[in-house]
């Protein structure tokens, strides 16, 4: 594995996927009983992007840096606050030098009595990750290939949980991989919330993907698509997707409502948008 997610931090599909991420943990913490939270692709937690990494590619800026200098409306920013009140918090001098991945974002958010498993296989960013979160006992680090999680670390004991999946899309097959281990891990805990991100680049097999997803027979299944330009037969990634089986029952018209604004206001060009839909509704 080569992919190195420092180069991508910040960019437009770690806004969509970690706004997303901090809403639904937000609506996690309105019930008293703890949850657990699994990172299968946790990456190394928080990220510099000062470094010659980010610094070569740049996307941040035009993904939390466009956030952060906009004039957000009054919807927009209330269903970004918890995820920018992550950013702020690593970055109490203003700007963003440090940006929060799922893991570091998923441990700030946490209530005493919840936790957090981040799974990571590359071993450098093991190392780093375990590192980040030595001494801290809400937080378990695993040097695991993330797949395997959707097996033996299902259900959790807390029985309420968020499930993470957030591969690097470098192999063949990975999509049929994200229905395959969805439906393996929804055998064993069928009550979660799984996340599930997918890129959107020229070739990427979105409607198969759909409809395999639809032929799972799963309830409440819903898919958001955002747009920075026209999926069209050009390099790079155009947008990003998530898959969210069992989400927040108010998230689908929340999103409706600001991922449109917020799509304009990441644009790259034209063709930007937004695309909410339930593919699965209750059983």
């Amino acid at each position: 594995m080569n992919y190195r997610h420092l180069y991508h931090a910040g960019n437009h599909a770690d806004v969509l996927k970690h706004a997303v991420l901090a809403q639904i943990i937000t609506y996690l913490r309105r019930k008293d009983p703890a949850f657990r939270v699994i990172d299968t692709h946790a990456g190394i937690g928080t990220y510099d992007l000062s470094s010659p990494e980010a610094q070569k590619t740049g996307e941040w800026r035009d993904g939390v840096g466009r956030v952060l200098a906009a004039e957000l409306s009054p919807a927009l920013g209330a269903f970004l606050a918890p995820w920018l009140e992550t950013v702020k918090a690593l970055n109490p001098d203003g700007g963003v030098r440090h940006y929060p991945g799922s893991p570091k974002l998923t441990r700030l958010m946490l209530r005493k009595q919840d936790r957090l498993t981040a799974i990571e296989l590359h071993a450098d960013d093991a190392r780093q990750l375990r590192q980040a979160f030595d001494g801290d006992f809400q937080v378990r680090v695993i040097e695991l290939d993330g797949w395997l999680a959707l097996g033996g670390h299902l259900p959790p004991k807390e029985k309420r949980g968020l499930i993470l999946v957030d591969p690097p899309f470098e192999a063949d097959g990975e999509y049929d991989r994200l229905v395959d281990g969805l439906a393996r891990a929804m055998r064993r805990f069928a009550g979660g919330t799984y996340v599930l991100w997918h890129p959107i680049k020229a070739g990427s097999p979105l409607a198969s993907f759909d409809k395999k997803l639809v032929a799972l027979g799963r309830p409440r299944t819903l898919s958001v698509r955002m747009l920075v330009r026209a999926n069209i037969n050009a390099p790079g990634l155009n947008g990003s997707g998530l898959v969210i089986v069992n989400p927040p029952f108010t998230l689908e018209a929340d999103l409706k409502a600001v991922l449109p604004e917020l799509a304009k206001l990441l644009a790259q060009g034209p063709g930007a948008g937004a695309d909410i839909r339930m593919l699965v509704g209750e059983s």
